[in-house]
């Protein structure tokens, strides 16, 4: 009688949620007290219930409607079954959680930013090796070289005459049929890489602005503790692994609000007050002192290994290892300046752990911002202007090696900086414990990579798939050792605006840099007149100009050269877009600041 009697209700409530507007319905089946599995369950079912009725009364609709109501529900359930797909196969979702909950979410949103970074680079990727490295294999020449294996590490010998470098790309109309469709690759080059970039722009703004709002302008929306600690349990979480996990995450975030709360002010008598002033001086003027002597010491290197190379290249081992000279000092400098601006954080006795991660990753941001604007000098003017043949794959090959070495040393820093950290900690001297995640030196070397990607995609299509790789390994590497080696902040706080600031990072200098030499480097500079899609031009963008003046012969393509001229070599256009967007902007603020206005004067009326 029981299951008869559950049977009729379950029917008797499919029937009740199949006569129920869309939205209705979508409202009724969110607030039912069951599990997601048995929600899906009775979603599917209202839906083939529906799919009946439509049937039944087919004699009664016209065609034309039968066919568009069947098309709506067809894809309303292939719309359904790709979210549950896509949330399924989110990458790391189990593994995010479990490090938020343990190591609360200062720690998690540096693997947020990670995430974030590979899916950016896997999606450069694709672009790439889609409209600029899969046509060159049609009209590629066989490679002659012989492979050792060596090339891994220099990028050098067999990998110069292959896709991985702008020299190897053909300047040719590619055409696999004769008198068929062709493909010209000098457009496809430039206008790939620069859609590429105006996508970046666009993806970081939006980024930025989503993480904005959340974050700074309605930061209050979900940090009330007492809702927090009542209403935020989910009942339906069953499993004894998920609950444990729940209560872990729980209480964190309950620590972290209640950690700002209950910040203590400190009160400094004049002479403290002083003392620490003169402290914070003496560890500004060392950490600059200290990124301008690293700056100096990469430029005189640089002139050095540029000689060596241009006079004496060879193929030897002794050639081959001096190509590695540069990109390894490079990286021990990012790697060891950063542990001792670590240390200078900790003399200065910050109130919060937030003040001192910020102040390191400034200190950070100028060492590493530095050293690439050294090493972009040094390849738009020096190698630019020397006697070799390509000096873009010269620059793509000294990318490569930046990357790698980079790579390498941030899976060695893991091992040196954590793991035996760890062990001196638990053995040799006890009073230090385990280490904390370095938050504020991991994040910068993620943006500096992230920088050196952008710079060399330009002179090395494939380097976003090589980071994707390393990304990869990265996240998985970090991942262990955190969980191996750290232990959890001994303050807790609370950093719902990290995210924000890695972006605001990542946009600058980062990606305003980037695009700065990318635009010196297509408009400027003279390409190479032996090697590239662009040989024989003037400049990379000459390109555009020529293509714009043959489509000046074809009436269908005339709308093309009155965006060009009117609209893409405009500065009155850019100006108008540039006003009309701060314009936007500003009444954009002013509406957030009533917003805030109004949300103050409802919170004192509650409290009154």
């Amino acid at each position: 009688i029981w299951i008869f009697h559950g049977f009729y209700a379950e029917e008797k409530l499919v029937g009740n949620l199949a006569s129920m507007s869309t939205s209705e319905r979508i409202k009724a089946i969110q607030k039912m007290p069951e599990t997601m599995k048995k929600k899906r369950e009775i979603r599917n079912k209202v839906l083939k219930e529906i799919t009946k009725k439509s049937r039944h009364h087919s004699t009664q609709r016209p065609c034309c409607t039968q066919c568009l109501q069947g098309t709506v529900v067809s894809f309303r359930r292939f719309g359904n079954s790709l979210s549950e797909y896509f949330h399924l196969l989110q990458l790391w979702h189990k593994t995010l959680k479990i490090i938020g909950a343990e190591f609360g979410t200062s720690v998690l949103s540096y693997f947020i930013f990670l995430k974030w970074l590979l899916t950016f680079n896997i999606f450069s990727f694709l672009i790439n090796f889609s409209f600029i490295t899969i046509p060159q294999f049609v009209a590629a020449e066989p490679n002659n070289l012989s492979f050792t294996g060596v090339e891994l590490f220099t990028g050098a010998g067999y990998f110069q005459q292959t896709v991985l470098y702008y020299g190897f790309y053909t300047n040719a109309t590619i055409s696999k049929i004769e008198n068929g469709p062709s493909y010209n690759m000098q457009l496809a080059y430039i206008f790939t890489i620069g859609i590429y970039f105006v996508i970046c722009f666009l993806i970081l703004l939006f980024s930025m602005a989503k993480s904005f709002r959340r974050n700074f302008i309605n930061p209050q929306t979900h940090s009330g503790n007492a809702s927090k600690l009542l209403c935020t349990w989910d009942f339906n979480v069953t499993n004894e692994k998920a609950v444990m996990l729940k209560q872990k995450n729980l209480s964190t975030q309950i620590k972290e609000d209640l950690s700002e709360v209950n910040r203590e002010v400190l009160n400094l008598t004049v002479t403290e007050r002083v003392v620490r002033i003169v402290i914070h001086l003496v560890s500004w003027l060392a950490s600059l002192g200290t990124a301008i002597a690293a700056c100096a010491g990469v430029y005189f290197l640089s002139i050095n290994n540029l000689k060596l190379f241009v006079k004496g290249h060879k193929n030897d081992l002794e050639s081959q290892a001096a190509m590695l000279v540069l990109p390894i000092v490079t990286s021990l400098l990012n790697t060891f300046i950063p542990f001792f601006y670590s240390w200078l954080g900790h003399l200065e006795s910050f109130q919060t752990p937030g003040h001192q991660i910020y102040v390191t990753i400034t200190r950070n941001i100028v060492l590493k911002i530095s050293i690439v604007g050294i090493l972009c000098y040094y390849w738009l003017n020096i190698v630019a202007a020397s006697e070799s043949q390509c000096w873009e794959t010269l620059v793509g090959q000294d990318i490569y090696r930046l990357v790698l070495v980079d790579f390498m040393f941030c899976l060695l820093g893991s091992f040196f900086g954590e793991f035996l950290r760890r062990i001196i900690g638990t053995t040799v001297c006890v009073s230090l414990g385990l280490p904390e995640f370095d938050i504020g030196r991991n994040v910068l070397d993620l943006i500096y990579a992230q920088t050196l990607t952008w710079i060399g995609i330009l002179f090395s299509p494939l380097l976003p798939g090589i980071q994707m790789i390393s990304f990869s390994i990265v996240f998985c590497v970090k991942k262990v050792s955190l969980m191996m080696n750290c232990q959890p902040p001994r303050k807790v706080w609370r950093t719902a605006q990290m995210t924000t600031s890695f972006m605001f990072l990542l946009f600058f200098p980062s990606f305003l840099g980037v695009l700065s030499v990318i635009g010196v480097t297509v408009w400027r500079l003279k390409p190479s007149a032996e090697c590239g899609p662009f040989r024989g031009l003037s400049s990379m963008y000459a390109a555009v100009p020529e293509w714009i003046k043959i489509l000046e012969n074809y009436t269908a393509s005339k709308w093309v050269v009155w965006i060009y001229h009117n609209l893409i070599t405009s500065e009155l256009f850019f100006f108008i877009l540039s006003v009309s967007v701060l314009i936007i902007t500003y009444l954009y603020w002013q509406i957030i600041e009533g917003r805030k206005t109004v949300t103050k004067l409802l919170l004192k009326q509650i409290i009154n």
